[in-house]
């Protein structure tokens, strides 16, 4: 095998009980690695039957001998659908078993219904984002270890991307039109779904999807992974136990969700929780107090629209202990959030900035524009990165609020080594301690050894179930934690 054609990395999918087999390779012709999915348990004579199959369902739905309503979901479809399948099954497998026959009839739906291929990446957990830029392209996919990838796939026409935005939309609740032909949405599933029609994306219709973590990440995944050292981790917990509020910025897949919800690990059990996001995104343990919510889009009339200021002023009249909010975009939320930090509730939001004074300027400029002694109110900021080459996710900053408004970072990671450094050491944060829980700095130096000892366990025995760490903080907070 020549260089040019190195495998990568190859493993199986098992979806509807079809095999999958995944190669990554790379071709002589492409620039990047290709990414390359073909059925393992379907024999060549079965799929010439199965595509005789596929048209005489595909022409019974275009005579209108099946219905395929409008009002219906593409699960609601499939449904519809099965009994009409299996009919044809039968019709050229006479003498098929019942466990062939269920493999075979979820091929032809997942062929034929819903989303088609699209279906098979959404199945491999090792995808963050799944790409079509048009019909005339093959589909591209963001892989956790690999970076971009092209595919072996490509949509059969514009119309075929545009149907399945459509089919999105339908099962949320929104649209995607000539007149509005820009749609975000999410699946069922919670991944998240950007789509735009032609000719606001001038080379075709669009669609992106950013995929849910089936496990959300915890904060034994951030360090096992190497995403936070031990000393960033235990800073954390104490702001978190203490009630600092936290902002957690970073540019775009830099992983500042899942590090809102690494922190979220840390919160008490005896605390009401109001989180507010545009799409569900944060899974906190279930031993938490927690309500979740979300925003909404209008109507096609244009009613019915609930943005995020409703929901944070909303919030504030459920007597919540800690708020979470996705993300911090406009003035006004900015201001009753940091309201609410004056009148006692910790908040934790997230902000796209690329490092903490980078942070501290987006927060007092416009389109946010909140005055800068307001920002005292923030405990810490996490910032966390993405090095586009590597793929590799780190926490670049720690850092604290001076009196002055000015950020103080005193952990960043070093790219060239892989590692964090101290660079200096934190000052406002013992003193705010030091006043609120009357721990001097030894007594804080202490409490911060031991969370990085219990952080150890946990790495150590792999506790990586959200549910399992919130089991252990709920006993770590109620004093029955025995290590």
């Amino acid at each position: 095998m020549t260089a040019q054609n190195t495998v990568l990395d190859s493993y199986k999918l098992s979806v509807g009980g079809v095999i999958i087999d995944v190669t990554i390779h790379f071709e002589p012709e492409e620039s990047v690695p290709v990414y390359t999915l073909s059925i393992l348990n379907i024999s060549k004579t079965t799929s010439v039957i199965l595509n005789k199959l596929r048209e005489e369902f595909i022409s019974k739905v275009s005579i209108g001998a099946i219905d395929i309503g409008e009002e219906h979901s593409a699960e609601d479809i499939k449904e519809k659908f099965k009994e009409e399948i299996k009919l044809l099954i039968e019709k050229y497998f006479p003498n098929i078993d019942k466990r062939t026959s269920d493999l075979l009839m979820n091929h032809v739906i997942q062929q034929n219904v819903g989303l088609g291929n699209i279906e098979l990446l959404l199945k491999d957990q090792n995808l963050e984002e799944i790409v079509v830029n048009n019909a005339d392209e093959n589909v591209w996919v963001y892989h956790r270890t690999h970076g971009w990838l092209k595919t072996n796939l490509k949509l059969s026409s514009e119309m075929r991307v545009r149907h399945y935005a459509t089919l999105i939309g339908r099962d949320v609740g929104k649209e995607i039109t000539p007149l509005k032909p820009l749609m975000d949405a999410h699946l069922l599933t919670g991944d998240r779904v950007n789509a735009t029609l032609s000719p606001i994306s001038s080379r075709g219709n669009t669609i992106t999807i950013r995929k849910f973590a089936d496990k959300p990440w915890t904060i034994t995944d951030f360090l096992k992974a190497g995403t936070m050292s031990y000393d960033i981790a235990a800073w954390l917990w104490l702001a978190v136990q203490n009630e600092l509020s936290l902002i957690v910025s970073g540019g775009t897949g830099s992983g500042k969700t899942s590090a809102l919800n690494v922190i979220s690990n840390f919160f008490p059990p005896n605390q009401r929780l109001i989180s507010i996001e545009d799409t569900r995104e944060l899974t906190l343990p279930k031993q938490l107090h927690w309500v979740p919510m979300e925003t909404r889009l209008p109507n096609p009339e244009g009613k019915g629209e609930i943005t995020m200021l409703d929901l944070v002023v909303n919030a504030l009249r459920m007597r919540p202990d800690r708020i979470i909010m996705g993300e911090v975009r406009r003035k006004r939320e900015a201001e009753v959030l940091f309201e609410a930090m004056h009148t006692g509730h910790s908040v934790y939001a997230t902000l796209h900035a690329n490092n903490a004074e980078e942070t501290v300027v987006r927060l007092t400029n416009p389109p946010i524009d909140i005055p800068k002694p307001l920002l005292t109110s923030i405990g810490l900021i996490l910032v966390q990165s993405r090095n586009r080459r590597t793929g590799k996710r780190r926490s670049l900053q720690i850092a604290e609020i001076m009196p002055d408004s000015s950020p103080h970072v005193f952990i960043q990671h070093n790219p060239v080594k892989d590692q964090f450094v101290e660079v200096a050491k934190p000052t406002r944060l013992y003193e705010i301690l030091q006043l609120y829980t009357g721990m001097d700095v030894a007594a804080i130096e202490k409490n911060l050894a031991e969370k990085k000892n219990i952080l150890k366990w946990l790495v150590n025995r792999n506790m990586n179930d959200v549910n399992e760490i919130g089991l252990v903080m709920s006993k770590y907070y109620t004093g029955r934690l025995k290590l």
